[in-house]
């Protein structure tokens, strides 16, 4: 059969508007259409991972303009992934109905509700409901894109084209982290400026929406149904083509796929990936709340995190199909970000500049990438070696467990980490206290004891320099007097009247001197706690003009404080403890390898390669023949 032209191919394309929903190809494309469609499906890829994670560059910000708690906000993000679980179950659908318009008029939908609806929620409740929406149809779209790249790549160079779809969910974060950079100022001011990167995501949206209208075709079930290792096989499965039972093939789609290689392979990347949708989710939150960095450059990290991982995911893709090996790099990549996310975590409660945990994360996420784009493409492998008709149900279940791994972890998270609340919601609040009072608390923390003296004490320092300072004068300036007046008076003994004309006189003498007597016997408790404590209010002396100071600040203010430190100081071990998590997804990855299908020997792959090409070529007689 010779080769066919890209006219050929879109021949049979309908007239009128009939083109907007009828995008199926009776014949493999030549390499340049090719090119186009799986050039479309990535850029619709990327777009999609836009529009779910756009609201990471703003998280802070939404939280606080909606008043959600953290808890709040990971609890609808875990149930926004559950939803979007069976979004992803449904995506099986794409077996039978095909792939394109999933994905087309589901950048129509999502592209509206991030540009209009979302931004309009005035409430958190309203938002998390509306986002929950959306969920369900990038949970449809998100399996429809990879079967399209599966179904335009042969297996020799899937992991190219796997690359290339992998980069959709990491340049999406990418797009994420620049924009905010570039677009969130280092002060917000507006508390609804987040409303402000919504708006910019889904305009891009509509317009990608535009481009996948106008160019976004798929194979008929007849070509996509068949397995394909090489370009080589493009004149075979056309011609088998012909005689292929789209319904016996599609028959008990689950049943044929709910095995051990399927299930537990798409759940070990799952946990694998914990780290990547923690850092999706609350990269920014961990940022700002446990190392300090502002918004801005919160999001300036994650354009390390992200562009070092679309470097990997691209180029391992190609080195995987250069070498015709998966197996080989997922050791690699997983073993590497096993390494790199213990020296991640070890980081909470240190104090590294924001150069050095750049380079951490750009290292993490790079050992990532090595080991998910051949996974990737080593699934699709594994799917297609029981049945190539049912990608689009294989990569729906995998889309469902990855969901419902996150929804448990997202559930998880708030009772391993409790702190991020009180730092969110009072960090502001704190930090302006402390720029506000700044020398009143640092007094404070240099001087607890005068503090506590103060907070003691300070209904006698004021006795003592108010009602009672005439007596405190006069006790002061007769002592021996006064003490043996005090000493008889305490035994109940008479006073003698000597004593008691030296007291008079002392106080004032006369009727003046009569009175002050009176008082000093009336507030005789009072002023023998003043006498007592005479050390303590000499130091309150001392320190006079501070604690006027440290009086003037609002009451509120210490326990704002108190309970901010006490969050920040338990902050990094719960991150720890969570990180310690993910550090086990993924030696949990690196032993499920095996499952999959594909050689570890370069050498061993290319005897395969060699051997199915013959195949091939006996099967081509054949068929030409008959």
């Amino acid at each position: 059969m010779s080769a066919t032209t890209e006219e050929e191919v879109l021949a049979g394309r309908p007239g009128g508007a009939g083109w907007l929903w009828r995008r199926q190809l009776d014949a493999y494309p030549e390499t340049r259409a090719r090119v186009l469609y799986l050039a479309i499906t990535v850029l619709a890829t990327i777009t999609l991972y836009y529009e779910l994670y756009v609201g990471g560059s703003v998280s802070p910000l939404i939280l606080t303009n909606l008043h959600m708690s953290f808890t709040f906000f990971v609890t609808a993000t875990a149930i926004g992934n559950l939803i979007g679980a069976f979004g992803s179950l449904f995506a099986g659908i794409a077996d039978r109905l095909g792939r394109a318009n999933l994905v087309v008029f589901g950048l129509l939908f999502t592209g509206v509700f991030v540009a209009f609806v979302l931004p309009a929620a005035t409430s958190k409740w309203v938002f998390t409901v509306e986002g929950f929406v959306v969920g369900v149809v990038e949970g449809i779209c998100l399996v429809a894109t990879p079967a399209l790249i599966r179904d335009f790549s042969p297996q020799v160079g899937r992991a190219t084209a796997m690359g290339f779809w992998t980069s959709g969910p990491v340049v999406g974060s990418l797009i994420v982290a620049v924009v905010g950079s570039a677009t969130v100022p280092a002060i917000v001011h507006d508390p609804r400026f987040w409303t402000h990167e919504y708006r910019i995501c889904g305009i891009a949206g509509l317009v990608v929406f535009v481009i996948a209208l106008a160019g976004l075709r798929e194979l008929s079930p007849q070509l996509r149904d068949q397995l394909m290792v090489t370009m080589r096989d493009r004149a075979l499965i056309e011609l088998r083509a012909k005689g292929i039972d789209v319904e016996a093939a599609l028959r008990r789609p689950f049943r044929q796929l709910l095995k051990p290689d399927v299930l537990v392979s798409a759940f070990a990347v799952s946990v694998m990936l914990l780290i990547y949708y923690t850092a999706v989710g609350f990269a920014l939150i961990y940022f700002t709340t446990i190392f300090g960095f502002s918004v801005k450059d919160g999001n300036g990290l994650g354009n390390w995190n992200w562009g070092f991982n679309v470097i990997a995911v691209i180029l391992i893709g190609v080195i995987s199909d250069r070498l015709r090996v998966r197996k080989p790099f997922m050791v690699i990549g997983g073993v590497a970000a096993a390494v790199m996310t213990v020296v991640y975590l070890l980081q909470a409660g240190r104090h590294p500049s924001y150069y050095e945990l750049a380079i951490i994360v750009a290292a993490l996420s790079f050992g990532l990438g090595v080991a998910y784009t051949p996974w990737m493409a080593s699934f699709t492998e594994t799917v297609e070696a029981r049945n190539p008709a049912l990608i689009a149900t294989g990569l729906a279940i995998w889309g469902w467990i990855i969901r419902i791994v996150v929804f448990v972890a997202f559930l998880v998270i708030p009772h391993v980490i409790t702190t991020v609340t009180p730092l969110v919601d009072n960090g502001a609040a704190a930090q302006a206290a402390y720029a506000r009072y700044k020398p009143e608390i640092t007094f404070a923390q240099a001087h607890p004891k005068v503090v506590a003296i103060a907070q003691r004490d300070a209904p006698l320092a004021q006795l003592a320099a108010g009602p009672l300072a005439p007596e405190i004068a006069v006790l002061q300036a007769h002592p021996a007097l006064f003490a043996r007046l005090g000493a008889l008076s305490a035994r109940g003994a008479p006073i003698p009247p000597r004593l008691l004309g030296q007291a008079t006189a002392a106080a004032g003498g006369g009727s003046k001197g009569v009175a002050m007597l009176e008082q000093i016997k009336l507030n005789t408790n009072n002023l023998q706690r003043i006498q007592a404590a005479a050390p303590q209010l000499a130091i309150m002396q001392r320190y006079r003009a501070q604690l006027t100071a440290l009086g003037k600040v609002p009451p509120s203010v210490f326990p704002l404080l108190t309970s901010t430190q006490a969050a920040a100081a338990k902050s990094p071990g719960q991150w720890r403890a969570w990180y310690w998590a993910c550090f086990g997804g993924i030696v949990f990855f690196l032993f499920s390898i095996p499952l999959l299908r594909g050689r570890w020997s370069p050498a061993a792959a290319r005897r395969d390669e060699e051997e199915h090409e013959a195949m091939v070529e006996a099967e081509l007689q054949a068929l030409r023949a008959a």
